[in-house]
């Protein structure tokens, strides 16, 4: 069971990071769309580059378990924000499960706000 929980923190983490890291880095691509489809849902294009920079850094953070808590807290609060500002039509089954997705993955960064980084973390360096 050891081995079990010295490499689950880190590949949880790395199976979260990743869509985060992704999707910022596409927003990067397709800047002007993504940009649009904010607007088009009342969030200010302009906020734009601190999307995009909280979900490469955040991303990255969690990936190597820097400041994993609080990172971690940041992007519950996202998860929650972008779930509530973007897929709010529930008549809309894909919308609903984008919701679901989103709500979802904020509970796994709640997980990593209770317990920490885990194992092979930045986190777990610092502390020793």
């Amino acid at each position: 069971m050891n081995q079990i929980h010295t490499f689950a923190a880190p590949v949880g983490r790395l199976l979260l990071a990743t869509m985060f890291i992704m999707a910022g880095l596409n927003k990067i691509g397709g800047y002007a769309g993504t940009q649009g489809y904010m607007e088009a849902m009342g969030v200010p294009g302009v906020l734009l580059p601190l999307v995009i920079a909280l979900q490469v850094l955040g991303g990255l953070a969690v990936l190597v378990g820097y400041q994993a808590r609080l990172t971690a807290l940041g992007l519950t609060g996202f998860c929650v924000l972008s779930a509530v500002l973007f897929h709010n039509d529930f008549s809309d089954q894909m919308q609903m499960m984008s919701f679901m997705k989103n709500i979802t993955i904020a509970g796994g960064f709640l997980i990593i706000v209770a317990h920490g980084a885990g194992g092979f973390s930045l986190d777990k360096l610092r502390a020793k």
